[in-house]
């Protein structure tokens, strides 16, 4: 592995990257998805550059670490097969991670959208 690679190639390696995630990891599909809505209803609700910028922010972090999370999921898989409870552990705490992440997403969603939501009562 002590090929050179140009730059351009490592974009092409990022893509692949990112098309492997989508095309083999049901989660990151569905993240996607929620990202899309999300989008449409903060250009719905005419939200803040502000609350646009965290959005885009935990929308980035939800995706990343479900990536990260199908990372390691690969590796244990590639390391051992057999049933180690390290490999649960790696497999467990990278999973929390996304939960962690996707949870405060969820608050920080409702933080955004549940004032606009409301002003429509009001």
């Amino acid at each position: 592995m002590n090929k050179k690679h140009t730059f351009i190639d490592s974009f092409r390696f990022a893509i692949e990257g990112i098309r492997f995630a989508v095309t083999h990891n049901r989660n990151i599909r569905i993240h996607m998805v929620v990202a899309v809505l999300v989008v449409i209803f903060s250009y719905v609700f005419h939200i803040s550059v502000f609350e646009a910028g965290l959005v885009s922010i935990m929308i980035l972090l939800v995706i990343a670490t479900e990536m990260l999370n199908t990372v390691v999921e690969e590796i244990v898989n590639m390391v051992t097969r057999e049933y180690r409870i390290e490999a649960k552990i790696a497999k467990d705490v990278s999973a929390g991670t996304v939960l962690l992440t996707s949870l405060v997403s969820v608050v920080i969603g409702i933080l955004v959208f549940l004032p606009h939501i409301l002003a429509l009562f009001r």
